[in-house]
C-alpha cells in the first residue's frame, strides 16, 4: 500500500516522543483533514481512519448521487453514471462512500503532509516540554554538561531536554567539565518560537533557600521557615531562619553541630560564607543580628527613611562592614535598612592604613601616591576627580568613600 512509507514511523513517533494514543490519532487526523481541505476545498464530508499501532491509514469520501449533468460541487456531488462504476445499484438521492488512496493526492502533498506531521509532533513535545518546566520554576534541578560555551553551559537532562547555565548565573568559582552533572535552581521557562528555553541560575537566593529546604529536614518539613534569603555569589551569604515551634533552635538546627548540615550546602556554593541568623520583628534586634559576627553598642532607627545608625566600637567597625563591604551590604538588604556604622568616640583624623581590614593595600597605596593618607583627606575630595588623579575604577572610589564617610558623617 502506498500509504505505508508515510505512516510507518505512527509507532516510531508514539515510542519516542511518549505521545499517547488519544493524542497521536488527534494530530494525525488534523495533519489529514488540512491536506484534504488544500486538495478539495474542504473536510467535512470526509471520513478518515487511522491505527496509528498498525499502520493503517483509510480515508473515505461521502457524495450525495445526483442526475448526470446536475453535478454543481464535484467534492460534495456525484452523478449517477459515475456512482454507478462503484456499485451498480446506486439512485439518485443515495450516499456514496469512496475510498480515497494517498497517492491521489499527488506527492508533492504528501510530502508537504509528512512535513506537517513532523512539525506537529515536534510542537506537541516542546509544547509538553515547556509545561513540565514552567511546574519546575524555582525548583532545584540537575543536568549534565552537553558543551560548555563562552556565555553559557549548555545542559542535557536524562530525557535530552536542553537546559542552559548563562556565565552571569553561574557561582565565580564555578568549573564545570563536560559530563559533571551540575545542580541549580530553574529561573525562567519561556516558549521562544515554538522551542521552549530553559534557564538555570547557581546565583540566585532561591537556590541557596531551595538547598536548605534540600538538606534541612526540619526546613523541609516546615518544622523552620526560611524567611529571607540575601547573598553575594561565591562570597558571602545571610539567611534568616524562624519556628513556630519554640522548643527548636532555627540557627542551630541549620548550622548542625560544628557546622555538619551545612557544610554540604557552603561547598555546593563554592565555599560561600553563610551567616545563619534568628528572625525577629524587633527591628534593633534584627539589625544587630545581621550586623554579626560585629557586636553593636547602640542604634537609631528611622523607619520613615529606612535608614539606622549603628555606634560600635572601634575594633568591632571592621567586622560589621566586612572585607569589600560585604557583611554591611548584605544586612541592608536583608532588613530593609540604609546602615551607617559609626564608631564610637571617634572625632579626629584617622589613618587610611586602619581600614586594612576593609580597604585593599593595594587600593590604600594608589590614594597614597597622591599624598591621600587620612579619612578625611580622601572625603574632602570629589570622586570624578579622585578618578582622575588615581587608576582606580569610580564604583572602587565610591565603595572606598562610602567605608569613611560611616565612620565620619554627621
Amino acid at each position: 500500500m502506498e500509504n505505508i512509507a508515510l505512516i510507518e514511523s505512527f509507532s516510531e513517533f508514539k515510542d519516542d516522543k511518549f505521545i499517547d494514543r488519544v493524542t497521536l490519532m488527534s494530530i494525525l487526523e488534523d495533519v489529514f483533514r488540512n491536506a484534504l481541505k488544500k486538495k478539495f476545498g474542504s473536510d467535512d464530508n470526509f471520513d478518515i481512519i487511522i491505527n496509528p499501532d498498525k499502520g493503517d491509514l483509510e480515508i473515505w469520501r461521502n457524495r450525495v448521487v445526483v442526475a448526470d449533468g446536475e453535478v454543481e460541487d464535484g467534492n460534495q456531488e456525484i452523478s449517477i453514471s459515475e456512482a454507478q462504476k462503484i456499485e451498480p445499484d446506486f439512485e439518485v438521492g443515495e450516499d456514496v462512500s469512496e475510498e480515497v488512496k494517498l497517492i491521489d493526492l499527488g506527492r508533492r502533498s504528501i510530502l508537504a503532509l509528512r512535513q506537517n506531521l513532523i512539525s506537529k509532533i515536534h510542537e506537541h513535545d516542546n509544547t509538553n516540554i515547556y509545561k513540565q518546566f514552567k511546574e519546575l520554576e524555582g525548583e532545584i534541578y540537575t543536568a549534565e554538561v552537553h558543551h560548555i560555551r563562552h556565555r553559557a553551559i549548555i545542559m542535557l537532562d536524562d530525557e535530552g531536554n536542553e537546559i542552559i547555565l548563562p556565565k552571569d548565573r553561574q557561582i565565580p568559582s564555578d568549573f564545570f567539565r563536560k559530563g559533571e552533572n551540575v545542580r541549580g535552581v530553574i529561573e525562567s521557562v519561556e516558549l521562544k518560537g515554538n522551542k521552549p528555553s530553559i534557564v538555570m541560575s547557581r546565583t540566585s537566593p532561591l537556590f541557596l533557600e531551595k538547598l536548605f529546604e534540600s538538606e534541612i529536614p526540619e526546613v523541609f518539613d516546615g518544622l523552620i521557615s526560611v524567611k529571607k534569603v540575601v547573598r553575594i555569589p561565591g562570597e558571602k551569604a545571610k539567611v534568616a531562619v524562624d519556628s513556630y515551634d519554640d522548643r527548636i533552635d532555627p540557627v542551630g538546627a541549620c548550622v548542625g553541630m560544628k557546622g555538619s548540615r551545612i557544610h554540604g550546602i557552603v561547598r555546593e556554593l563554592g565555599n560561600e560564607n553563610i551567616d545563619v541568623i534568628n528572625y525577629t520583628n524587633n527591628l534593633q534586634l534584627f539589625i544587630t543580628r545581621a550586623l554579626s559576627p560585629a557586636k553593636v553598642t547602640s542604634i537609631k532607627i528611622n523607619e520613615e527613611t529606612n535608614r539606622a545608625e549603628v555606634m560600635l566600637r572601634p575594633e568591632e567597625v571592621s567586622k560589621a562592614i566586612g572585607r569589600g563591604g560585604h557583611n554591611i551590604r548584605l544586612a541592608g538588604q536583608l532588613t530593609g535598612f540604609e546602615i551607617d556604622v559609626f564608631r564610637e568616640g571617634v572625632e579626629e583624623d584617622v589613618e587610611l592604613t586602619e581600614f586594612s581590614d576593609e580597604i585593599d593595600a593595594w587600593i590604600i597605596e594608589e590614594f597614597s601616591k597622591i599624598g591621600l593618607d587620612t579619612a578625611k583627606s580622601i572625603l574632602e575630595q570629589d570622586i570624578s576627580d579622585l578618578v582622575k588623579r588615581t587608576d582606580l575604577e569610580e564604583e572602587t572610589v565610591g565603595e572606598v568613600m562610602r567605608i569613611l564617610k560611616s565612620e565620619f558623617e554627621d
